[in-house]
Order: structure tokens, then C-alpha cells, then sequence
């Protein structure tokens, strides 16, 4: 990347900061497969929209790679045994998430065989229909594997829909201490861009765009010869500067066309997707594979063996750690346990979480790298707002939030907050800034659910109410019917009854009988 041509597209990134980025030793350690753990502790829940619907039974046999949560809605997604073995609990488990709350799941005991389903391949995925490749993709549970876990076939069908023209491939990986996309383009390059000239197919994209952050040299040098016979997909190098990985800043730094407040990239003909996803998806139409492990980043200066490892999903974190060589006990033990990055990533009360779709890290950080002190009060530094990469007021939104006026937080533009961390982390006074966002967001869901339960009531309330009143209405009326047969039937009665007296007097007569 030339001199002018980084100064233009670090003028475009508004905002942002330049942390330590932590990704070595890991990232240099080569790629790791751990095995099927005894059990595995597999959510219904995994990505964003609504939880699956358990399609198997206590003391089933299950096959790797067999379905056994249903996806409910349009946005859902499928979830299938990460291994081959005994159905032995449907019910709660503890949630990779800060409360440690109880969601639902199901429990495999592995048999050790770890033995396929029968899978559906495709020699030629380019010869299929762009929406089978969608379906199939949808079949085989893929989400979004840069953290947020968005079903991945709602966007490649979308994309079709919304005529996109431009694929972007997120590899930018800006969190600290994660690397596990670096390390996926490092030895599995072939492989991602396979999926990536898949999904050009299946959006109907004109090209793709792989943006790689220039701290990754030997991924740039790796992508660039896998993509060298590929004419509608090329690398692209940007600046190294977090929070690149967010979809609308990539889509700022790579095009210079700005997604609108509230809209969605396939509003200006551009969809994006992680790196790892391309694999997920390549996997899924070329071999049938459901999406049953992902790469995880442990790293950490309590961990033994950093590394990027091949984790089955529903696999306890704690045994992960085992398997990278378990804690140091040189480093004061551990300061804080983080499922992700340090920046967005979860702080869990226990490493005995299983790792979902979404898990791309299992941080265990010392009081160093943690660097915590006690928090004070807000000086009005204004560093926070030079931070925000979305142009906001942090510490306005965090003032109204102290004082339960959401609603006011929510006029200085809560919701564009991405959550990023970044007015956390140059804050001086140490203030959970982030914590008081999720917080305010949290509960503007819970009215605004509040609301719409509310309005539901009373929509059910109003149409039972005109249910009753039709009844009514059409019982009164087939009463009414019903009376005025039965007073037509009277008359006709009447009518008729001099009639059948002379014809019986008739007969008497010709039969010789007195009346």
C-alpha cells in the first residue's frame, strides 16, 4: 500500500485507537486439531435471532454432523452434534455470558468414534442456483464467525435480493490478542478463497475485497498468491487501527461510501462477511459439513501453550485450556477470564462454559495485561469523544444513563453505539463506559418489548372483544331467523287447515260415514 494511498484511507477513519495487540506468540504457533472431549454442552442458542428447537431425545444416538436443533423463524439457525455419541441431558447449562444464567442445550456423551452423518457434496457448487447454495448454507447451521453470529444465509440470500455488487471479506482481526483468523489465512488461504469465489456466486456480487490490516504481513503475502488466478477477488491492506473490524468502518476505509444512520451495507450494494465464514460456507456446499468447531485463539500471559486450536462446539473452555498446556502459576494466577477479545469480548465468572459459533477466543489475562486502577470521577477531558469512532458523546450518554434518563442517552444517539470500547480504554478515570451503554440498551429493549407486549394485549384484548360481539351479533340473528321460520311455519299451518278439514269431510262422505 502506497504512501498516499494509506494517508486517504486513514483520513476516511474518524476516531479509534491503537492498542497492543497482544497476538504473539500465538499467532506464530501452528494451527491445532483437539479432539472431542468426553462431553460436550451444545446451546440451543448460538447466534443472533431466535433459539433453536431441540429435535432429538434423552438416549438417542447422534452422529456427528447430525441435526439436532431446529432453526425457529426466519432468523435462526441450526444446530447439529459436534461429535458422534449418546444423547444424555436436554436442559439447562451454564451460559458462555457475564451472569453465568442457566440457557438451554443439549449434553452429548461421545462414544470416541466420532463418526459422520451421511452428508450431501457438491462436485460443482458453481453449477448450482445461487439460492440452493443459500439453502444449503442455511442447512448446514453456518453463522457469522467474526463474533457476531448472524445467520450466514439470511445475508447471502439478501444479498441476491438487494442486488449487491461488491463482496467484502472481513480478515482485518483488530481485537488484541485474538489471531485465529490470521492463522486460518496463514494455512488454510486455498481453502477461504474457494468460499469466498462461492459466495460471489451466491450473492451476485461483480467482485471481492479481502481487507487485511497491515500488522499481518505473512497473511497479505499467503492471500495474495492464493488469489492470483482469481480475477474478481483481490487483497486489499489497511491501516492497522481498532475498530477496522467493524462493518461499517471497513466498508468507509475499502469504498469511501458511508452506510446511512440506521440502514444496512446491502443499502449501498455491498454485503460483508469474516474470512472464517468463507470456510464455514465452502465446507457446507462442497462437503456437506454442518458448522461443528471453529477456531479459537487461547492466549493470555496465564496460559501455557498460546495458540490458535480446531475446538468442537459445546466444549467446556477449561478444557480447552487444559489442552493447551492448562494455567502458569508464575504470573499471580488469573486476573480476569474473557470468552473473545479484551475490547468486546465477555467476562465469564468460570471457564466451565462450553465454546459456541461465536467464541473466537478464550483470554486468560494477569493484573498487567489487565491493567485496572480505581476508577473516579469524570473530568471532562473529552477523550472519550475523540475516541469514538462513531462520532458520539460518550460522556454525555454516560451521565444521562447514571441518572436513569435513558430516554435522554437515547437523544444523543445510544443506538449508533457499537460498542466498541474504545472511550473505555483511553478514559483516564477508568469509567465502564461500555457497561453503562449495555446497560441503557438493555433496558430501552426491555420497554420497548414492554411496549409491544403491551400493545399486543390490547390488540388480542380488542379482537376478542369483536369476536364476542360477532357471536353475539350472529346468535341474535339466527335467533331471529329462527323465530320467523317458525312464525311462517305457524301460518302456512293455518292456512292449510280448512283445506285438509273439507278434504276429510270429503272422504267421510264418499265412505258413507256421519260427521
Amino acid at each position: 500500500m502506497g504512501i498516499l494511498d494509506r494517508f486517504l484511507r486513514t483520513a476516511r477513519f474518524s476516531g479509534g485507537v491503537h492498542p497492543d495487540d497482544h497476538k504473539r506468540p500465538a499467532a506464530d504457533a501452528p494451527l491445532r486439531v483437539m479432539p472431542p472431549p468426553a462431553r460436550l454442552y451444545v446451546p440451543l442458542v448460538q447466534h443472533i435471532g431466535s433459539p433453536a428447537r431441540a429435535v432429538v431425545a434423552v438416549g438417542d444416538h447422534v452422529r456427528k454432523g447430525q441435526r439436532i436443533g431446529e432453526p425457529q423463524g426466519a432468523v435462526s439457525a441450526a444446530i447439529h452434534a459436534p461429535t458422534s455419541g449418546r444423547v444424555i441431558a436436554i436442559g439447562d447449562i451454564v451460559a458462555p455470558h457475564p451472569s453465568g444464567l442457566p440457557v438451554r442445550g443439549i449434553t452429548i456423551e461421545s462414544d470416541g468414534r466420532d463418526e459422520w452423518c451421511e452428508l450431501e457434496a457438491c462436485d460443482d457448487p458453481f453449477a448450482l442456483d445461487p439460492a440452493e447454495i443459500g439453502r444449503r448454507v442455511a442447512r448446514a447451521g453456518v453463522v457469522g464467525l467474526g463474533g457476531a453470529a448472524f445467520p450466514s444465509a439470511v445475508k447471502l440470500s439478501g444479498g441476491l435480493g438487494a442486488r449487491v455488487e461488491l463482496l467484502i471479506i472481513n480478515a482485518s482481526e483488530c481485537e488484541p490478542f485474538l489471531s485465529c483468523d490470521d492463522r486460518l489465512m496463514r494455512d488454510r488461504a486455498a481453502e477461504a478463497v474457494d468460499g469466498i469465489a462461492i459466495m460471489l456466486h451466491a450473492t451476485g456480487a461483480r467482485e471481492a475485497r479481502i481487507g487485511i490490516e497491515d500488522n499481518k504481513p505473512e497473511a497479505i503475502a499467503v492471500m495474495r498468491a492464493a488469489v492470483a488466478g482469481h480475477a474478481r477477488i483481490r487483497v486489499e491492506v489497511i491501516p492497522t487501527r481498532y475498530p477496522m473490524g467493524s462493518e461499517k468502518h471497513l466498508i468507509l476505509v475499502l469504498t469511501g461510501r458511508e452506510v446511512p444512520a440506521e440502514g444496512r451495507p446491502s443499502d449501498i450494494g455491498v454485503v460483508v462477511h469474516n474470512v472464517g465464514t468463507a470456510v464455514a460456507v465452502r465446507n457446507a456446499v462442497r462437503f456437506g459439513r454442518p458448522l461443528v468447531s471453529r477456531l479459537v485463539t487461547v492466549n493470555g500471559a496465564c496460559v501455557r501453550e498460546p495458540g490458535n486450536v480446531e475446538v468442537p462446539i459445546g466444549t467446556l473452555a477449561g478444557e480447552v485450556l487444559a489442552f493447551c498446556g492448562g494455567l502458569r502459576v508464575d504470573h499471580g494466577g488469573p486476573a480476569r477470564l474473557l470468552l473473545g477479545g479484551p475490547m468486546t469480548g465477555m467476562q465469564v465468572p468460570t471457564l466451565e462454559v462450553p465454546v459456541i459459533k461465536g467464541t473466537g477466543g478464550i483470554l486468560v489475562l494477569d493484573a498487567a495485561e489487565v491493567g485496572e486502577g480505581d476508577g473516579g470521577p469524570c473530568i471532562r477531558c473529552g477523550d472519550c469523544m475523540r475516541a469514538c469512532p462513531v462520532g458520539l458523546l460518550p460522556l454525555e450518554i454516560a451521565a444521562r444513563v447514571r441518572v436513569g434518563e435513558v430516554d435522554k442517552a437515547a437523544g444523543f444517539g445510544l443506538a449508533d453505539c457499537i460498542a466498541c470500547g474504545c472511550c473505555a480504554y483511553v478514559c483516564p478515570s477508568r469509567i465502564p463506559l461500555v457497561q453503562y451503554f449495555h446497560h441503557a440498551k438493555g433496558e430501552l429493549a426491555a420497554r420497548t418489548r414492554g411496549t409491544q407486549r403491551n400493545e399486543t394485549i390490547r390488540t388480542l384484548t380488542r379482537a376478542k372483544a369483536e369476536r364476542l360481539e360477532r357471536e353475539e351479533r350472529d346468535k341474535a340473528e339466527a335467533l331471529a331467523r329462527r323465530a320467523a321460520a317458525s312464525l311462517a311455519a305457524a301460518a302456512a299451518a293455518k292456512q292449510s287447515a280448512p283445506v285438509t278439514e273439507k278434504v276429510a269431510e270429503d272422504a267421510n262422505e264418499e265412505s258413507g260415514v256421519c260427521a
